[in-house]
């Protein structure tokens, strides 16, 4: 079977666990990137199986909106509402675009980015100050190299490393954690380090993977809640796809003004 860039593809050696999009292909071996899950890995193209056809991603995104509207019950007869304003730093444009997406039709405020998580730290303090955002997203890709049977050394993940100088430099900016709301992290990132950096949310303390809109449902739903009063977090982290395997985090404050008449 002749595979090329672009291809829909699934891994035997895997069960067929995850779809992913061939990326690029270099002697034999393709580089692949996760459909729904922010996950690169490699594999041999003898592997891999095509995939007759591409996911519905627009149902499903669809699905996670409409259950995040249903959970708003907000009253728009009598009340106006200003929900937080999001940052969104991504190191996948097509993640980026769908989240973006995710937000404008929950009707959040939000200013997408897209940088490789190496160079986000570089940049982060630009873009807060241009921004001046409430919520704080640093996300793309990351890994956990299991053989290396080591989860407390940060060397063993591909950006955990790369996230945590991001969210340093988010945190000379603002100390404050209801003030600015960081939440990092991709598929397998070191969660604790995360955390101790000045993360609000931060994945995965199961070390497992995440769904693409994992980050966006924290953020939007933290956008979305009353300023200064403390959010329901297990009932938040239940959202997300894998709930607490995949992101944690801390008793934060929401974001959203409310005002009267409409």
């Amino acid at each position: 079977m002749n595979l090329k860039v672009g291809d829909i593809v699934s891994r035997k050696s895997y069960n067929h666990d995850i779809l992913f999009k061939i990326i690029d292909i270099t002697e034999g071996t393709a580089i692949l990137k996760g459909i729904e899950l922010r996950l690169y890995a490699d594999s041999e193209l003898k592997d891999l199986v095509k995939e007759d056809k591409k996911p519905n991603i627009s149902k499903s995104d669809r699905e996670i909106i409409n259950e995040n509207l249903k959970s708003l019950h907000l009253d728009r007869s009598e009340y106006f509402y200003l929900p937080g304003k999001i940052l969104h730093i991504d190191g996948d444009e097509e993640y980026l675009e769908r989240c973006i997406n995710f937000y404008r039709d929950l009707n959040v405020k939000a200013y997408g980015i897209t940088l490789k998580e190496s160079e986000v730290y570089k940049y982060i303090d630009q873009y807060l100050n241009e921004y001046n955002p409430d919520i704080l997203v640093i996300t793309g890709h990351d890994a956990y190299y299991k053989k290396r049977n080591d989860m407390n050394n940060i060397e063993n993940y591909q950006n955990s490393k790369n996230f945590i100088k991001a969210i340093k430099v988010a945190r000379k900016y603002e100390k404050d954690q209801n003030k600015l709301i960081v939440i990092s992290g991709a598929c397998q990132s070191d969660y604790e380090e995360l955390i101790k950096a000045g993360a609000n949310f931060a994945s995965s303390p199961k070390r497992i993977n995440i769904h693409a809109l994992d980050p966006a449902i924290i953020a939007s739903s933290i956008a979305l809640s009353v300023r200064n009063k403390s959010i329901d977090l297990i009932s938040l982290i239940e959202k997300t796809k894998y709930g607490a395997d995949g992101i944690g985090g801390i008793i934060t404050d929401g974001t959203m003004y409310v005002g009267y008449p409409r």
